[in-house]
C-alpha cells in the first residue's frame, strides 16, 4: 500500500483539478458566444447553467452509486462521459450541442466526492487528512487557475482549442486513475433507489434553475417562483418516501446530525463567498477607466489576477491537513471563515489598485483553502465508511449551491447598481460586504458544530459483527 501511496493521491487530486476546471472556461468566451452561434445572449448562458445543473445532481447520486457498485469503476465512468462531452465541444459551434457537451462535462464534477472516498478506504489513517485536503482543495484550485487558462487559450489561439485541450487532459487522467487506482469495497448488495434519484434530480433541477435563471427572468417571476415551490413541495415528498425506504438514495437521518448538517450549511455559505471572489475580481479590473475605478485591463489580465490565489490553494491543502489533525476539522474551518472575512475587509477597504485588489482575492482564496480540505473531514468524523461517497457528495452538492446562489445575487447587484451603462463601485462593495457576511455565517456554524473525533482517527473499515 505505501508504495501506491504518493501516486493514488497525486493522481487523484489531478482528476478534481481538471474536472473542476470546467467551472470556468466557458466564462472568457460568453461575450463572443452569441456571434459565434447566431444566439441570443439568454440562450448562451445556458452554456454554463447546463454544466452547474448536471454537477448538481451527478455528485450525490455517483456519490452514492460509488458506494454501492465500486468508487473507481464510478469515477472511471465518470472521467469518461467528461471526454465525450469535451469533444462534442470541441467538434461543433452549434448552440445545441455545446449546451450537451457542457452538460455532460458536468458529470465529472462528481469526482471529488468519489476521490475523498478511495482515499479514506486507501490511505493509511496517518495520510489521510493531507490526502482529502488535497482533495477537497481541488475544487477551488480548478475554479481558480481555469479562468486565467481559459482566457490565454481563447485569446491566442481558439475556443475550440480550449476543449481539445480539455478532451486531452480528462482522457490523461482517466488513464491514471486506471494506472494507480485500485477498486475500493463496495457496500453490501443492496439495489439501488432509481425513484429515490428521480426525485432528487427533479428537486435539484428546479432549485438551481430558479437560482441560476432568477436574475434574467425576475426573481418575482412567475416561472422562478413556480419552479422555487415546485423544489419545496417535491423536497417535502421525497424527503417522506427517502425515510421510509430501508435502504435509501441518501440517509437522511444521518444528513440531520447535528455534526453532518452544520457542516454541510457551512459549506454553502463558503462557497458562496468563494464564489463571489472569482467572479468579481476579473470583471472588477476588467471595467473601463471611465468608470473612476476600473483599471482596463484585458479578460487574459483579469484572469491572471486569480491566479495567485489558486497557487496558493495548492500550497495550502497540507498546511490545512497539519492544522486539523492538531487542532481539529471545526477548528480549521473557523478560522479558514475568519481568513475569508478579512480577506472581504481588504477588498471592501481598498477595490482602486491592482495589488490591494490581488491582495484581498488571494486572502479569501487562502481561508478557501483552509475551509475546503477541512469540511469533508469534519463530515467523516459522524459518518461510517460505507456512506462516504454519499455524505461528501452532498457535501461537495452545497457548495455547488452556494456559487449557484453567489452568481445569482453578483449578477442581480451588478445589473441593478448601474452609473452610465457599466456597474458602479457600490455594486462591487454591496457584493464584498454580502460575501463577508456569509464568511461570518460559516463562522457561527462551524462553531456550533459538536467536537467529535477525527476520521483519520476512526477505523478505515466498519467491524463486522461475529455469528452467534
Amino acid at each position: 500500500m505505501n508504495r501506491r501511496t504518493p501516486p493514488i493521491t497525486t493522481v487523484l487530486a489531478s482528476s478534481g483539478t481538471v474536472v473542476a476546471l470546467m467551472q470556468t472556461i466557458t466564462v472568457p468566451m460568453l461575450p463572443t458566444l452569441p456571434e459565434i452561434t447566431g444566439s441570443a445572449p439568454a440562450d448562451v448562458s445556458w452554456v454554463v447553467t447546463a454544466t452547474l445543473l448536471s454537477g448538481s445532481v451527478a455528485t450525490p447520486l455517483l456519490g452514492r452509486a460509488g458506494d454501492m457498485y465500486g468508487r473507481r469503476r464510478v469515477l472511471l465512468w465518470a472521467l469518461a462521459v467528461v471526454v465525450v462531452g469535451s469533444l462534442v465541444c470541441a467538434l461543433s459551434s452549434m448552440l445545441p450541442l455545446l449546451i450537451l457537451g457542457r452538460a455532460l462535462q458536468g458529470v465529472g464534477l462528481a469526482a471529488t466526492p468519489l476521490g475523498i472516498s478511495i482515499l479514506r478506504d486507501e490511505l493509511p489513517p496517518e495520510r489521510v487528512a493531507g490526502g482529502v485536503a488535497l482533495m477537497s482543495a481541488t475544487i477551488g484550485i480548478g475554479a481558480a487557475i481555469g479562468l486565467p487558462i481559459a482566457a490565454f487559450v481563447i485569446e491566442y489561439v481558439s475556443w475550440h482549442a480550449m476543449f481539445w485541450v480539455c478532451a486531452v487532459a480528462a482522457f490523461g487522467v482517466l488513464l491514471l486513475v486506471r494506472w494507480a487506482v485500485p477498486e475500493s469495497p463496495r457496500a453490501a448488495h443492496q439495489r439501488f433507489d432509481y425513484p429515490g434519484a428521480v426525485g432528487l434530480t427533479a428537486i435539484l433541477v428546479c432549485l438551481m434553475l430558479a437560482v441560476t435563471k432568477g436574475p434574467d427572468w425576475g426573481f418575482t417571476a412567475p416561472s422562478t417562483l413556480g419552479l422555487a415551490g415546485a423544489a419545496l413541495v417535491l423536497a417535502l415528498v421525497w424527503g417522506r418516501y427517502e425515510l421510509r425506504r430501508p435502504a435509501p438514495l441518501l440517509d437522511l437521518r444521518v444528513a440531520a446530525r447535528p455534526a453532518v448538517l452544520l457542516a454541510n450549511l457551512a459549506a454553502l455559505f463558503v462557497g458562496f463567498a468563494f464564489y463571489a471572489n472569482s467572479l468579481s475580481t476579473a470583471q472588477l479590473v476588467q471595467e473601463p477607466e471611465s468608470t473612476g475605478y476600473g483599471l482596463g485591463l484585458s479578460i487574459v489580465a483579469g484572469g491572471l489576477c486569480l491566479l495567485p490565489g489558486g497557487l496558493a490553494m495548492a500550497f495550502l491543502a497540507p498546511v490545512s491537513a497539519r492544522l486539523t489533525n492538531r487542532r481539529g476539522a471545526k477548528t480549521t474551518v473557523a478560522l479558514a471563515s475568519i481568513v475569508i472575512a478579512l480577506g472581504y475587509v481588504v477588498r471592501y477597504a481598498a477595490s482602486h489598485v491592482l495589488w490591494s485588489i490581488i491582495l484581498g482575492a488571494t486572502v479569501v482564496a487562502i481561508g478557501t483553502a483552509l475551509a475546503y480540505s477541512a469540511l469533508p473531514v469534519l463530515i467523516m468524523g459522524a459518518i461510517p465508511v460505507s456512506e462516504t461517497g454519499e455524505a461528501t457528495g452532498v457535501n461537495t452538492l452545497m457548495r455547488m449551491v452556494g456559487q449557484a446562489g453567489s452568481s445569482a445575487m453578483s449578477a442581480a447587484v451588478l445589473s441593478h447598481l448601474v452609473i452610465g451603462g457599466d456597474p458602479s463601485l457600490d455594486a462591487y462593495l454591496l457584493i464584498f460586504l454580502i460575501a463577508g457576511a456569509a464568511a461570518v455565517c460559516a463562522l457561527v456554524l462551524a462553531l456550533m458544530v459538536p467536537r467529535r473525533p477525527l476520521a483519520v482517527r476512526a477505523p478505515l473499515v466498519e467491524p463486522v459483527a461475529e455469528p452467534a
